[in-house]
């Protein structure tokens, strides 16, 4: 008996001895459950986990713990970005070679940095994104936890994808074999373009965009697309698709979309709002280029391309560059429909290509959904808890009992101003302080 006294007592001291144990203490806790903050708060992690949560008058911090005050800070949960593109891009080059476990992993570094705990890849990465990603979930990840659609689908000659990279279909009956790849690869999800860039490119067919909602279904994975016009937003909501990445933005929502995106539990799992404006902001000089919070996350060359009067006549010279401040308003009117309609969304911004640059978008994003009427603690929790269960991870998205502790701490409140997202103090991913 004695023996077995010694090894419980071991077992209840190893985390300490470990040195795994923090206590965070006097903070203002917005846990993203869409709860009212609780100032006062206290938190213990072990191993990268929160193993208890509540009100500081009740902590019983274990002795030896690293116990830190944060006295006048809020504590958030890291933002989760349901869209975004790893690795292909260098300051404003796109390019397949560009795929290396340094510039995947320099994404997933400066992600975190800004506060993005997780993210979701969109159907652009190479095989070597499988490694990255089972490596991260068989620990403890020091940089930004990745999920992938792999290779997604396009229509062979038309939109979507990087050359080299994506594979294109040409017919309903290539679709079967070509899920199956994506699904031996173990993708957490399957990605469609279905988009014809304002009429330059052949646009994939109903029937290819069906065989694929039905031969990920039928791998039990879901299916999440790319999507522009209504009419194509309705007719996938109609097959099934389980999430759409974009808003709508060539007309404003109708009923019919509304009643299939709830009867087929369709997620708005992405507005994408600053991708719009990206589309357009680079015309003059944009008012974050002199931005301390996003000059940290860029070369300098950036900054000098971006802000030079070559790059902005190039931007507003394109054949539909007067459209574009239109289409964003667009997508902000409907996901503002959506919202108010109760139709499940998540959060997402399509960083990654050049000029959506990971990390600072992700703020101006929830920047862009206040803009477009949601509420602070709407976004806050569509960054969070709804985004994490878009991803059905269900130790992400919210600081409770049990998850793993991947928080932001902030200097100010982000639900009296949602651009105090910006003021971080630290970010930590399982319990490992990155920032």
């Amino acid at each position: 008996m004695k023996i077995r006294a010694v090894f419980l007592a071991l077992l209840l001291v190893a985390p300490l001895l470990r040195g795994e144990v923090k206590v965070l203490k006097n903070f203002t806790l917005i846990d993203g459950t869409g709860s009212q903050p609780l100032p006062g708060a206290a938190m213990i992690l072990d191993a990268g986990r929160i193993v208890w949560v509540g009100p500081v008058a009740q902590l019983k911090a274990p002795g030896g713990a690293h116990t830190l005050d944060l006295a006048g800070k809020y504590v958030m949960p890291g933002i989760i970005n349901l869209h975004g593109h790893l690795g292909n891009t260098i300051d404003l080059t796109q390019d397949a070679k560009f795929f290396t476990r340094e510039n995947v992993e320099k994404n997933l570094e400066t992600y975190a940095s800004y506060g993005v705990t997780a993210m979701l890849s969109m159907g652009t990465d190479q095989d070597l994104i499988f490694q990255i990603r089972d490596q991260q979930r068989a620990g403890r990840p020091s940089m930004t936890r990745v999920f992938t659609a792999g290779q997604g689908f396009i229509f062979k000659g038309g939109y979507g994808g990087i050359a080299g990279v994506n594979q294109g279909v040409s017919s309903a009956g290539e679709v079967a074999e070509a899920v199956a790849v994506q699904a031996r690869k173990k993708v957490d999800i399957i990605k469609l373009w279905m988009d014809d860039e304002l009429g330059r490119l052949p646009k994939m067919p109903y029937a290819i965009a069906k065989a694929i909602i039905d031969g990920a279904h039928h791998q039990k994975l879901r299916v999440a697309a790319h999507v522009f016009y209504l009419a194509d937003a309705r007719q996938l909501t109609d097959y099934g698709v389980d999430g759409l990445a974009h808003s709508v933005r060539d007309k404003p929502l109708d009923q019919a979309l509304l009643a299939s995106m709830k009867k087929h539990g369709t997620w708005q799992m992405a507005a994408t709002l600053s991708r719009e404006a990206s589309m357009f902001v680079y015309a003059s000089s944009a008012p974050f280029l002199s931005d301390p919070f996003f000059i940290s996350g860029v070369s300098p060359s950036v900054i000098q391309t971006i802000g030079s009067p070559g790059y902005q006549q190039t931007i507003s010279s394109g054949p539909h560059f007067r459209e574009y401040p239109g289409f964003l308003e667009t997508a902000k009117r409907n996901i503002k429909t959506l919202v108010d309609s109760g139709v499940k969304y998540g959060f997402g911004t399509d960083t990654g290509p050049p000029g959506r640059f990971p990390g600072y978008f992700e703020h101006w994003e929830m920047e862009l959904m206040v803009e477009a009427g949601l509420t602070p603690m709407q976004v806050l929790t569509a960054a969070t808890r709804n985004a994490a269960e878009f991803l059905g991870a269900k130790d992400l998205g919210t600081l409770e009992r049990s998850k793993w502790a991947d928080l932001i701490v902030l200097d100010r409140n982000p639900l009296d101003d949602i651009k105090n997202t910006r003021t971080i103090n630290a970010v930590y991913i399982a319990g490992n302080q990155v920032r």
